[in-house]
């Protein structure tokens, strides 16, 4: 599964309360639920970079699949990651939350959480 190319943010669900969980400043929390944030992916066999671009600011991270990365937040804070795919997923484990992208025809569709299991 390739996962290069870039994706708008359209619609999302319960990200208030789950960056009120992550301790994210209410500030960027009332201004990233209106931000529509652009997602881009390069890969190059399990080596990727991540880029998350805002109008506020752009976050870049890079991880290679299976080895724990530091990854870096949009407000700043720096977390340790280790990314896998998964039934065709890319699935980043830390030790508060889960993050799923998946490639569903033209979109991607991302889930953040705590404990998610991987279907």
């Amino acid at each position: 599964m390739a996962f290069n190319g870039a994706w708008q943010m359209y619609s999302q669900e319960n990200h208030e309360e789950f960056f009120k969980v992550m301790s994210m400043p209410d500030t960027l929390i009332r201004i990233m639920r209106d931000v529509k944030p652009v997602t881009e992916i390069q890969q190059n066999g399990d080596d990727f970079v991540v880029t998350v671009k805002t109008p506020l600011r752009s976050t870049t991270n890079t991880f290679t699949l299976g080895r724990e990365s530091i990854m870096k937040t949009l407000d700043g804070r720096k977390l340790k990651c280790t990314v896998n795919l998964e039934n065709g997923k890319l699935v980043c484990t830390t030790e508060k939350f889960t993050h799923v992208r998946e490639i569903q025809g033209e979109e991607m569709v991302e889930v953040s959480g705590f404990a998610l299991p991987v279907q």
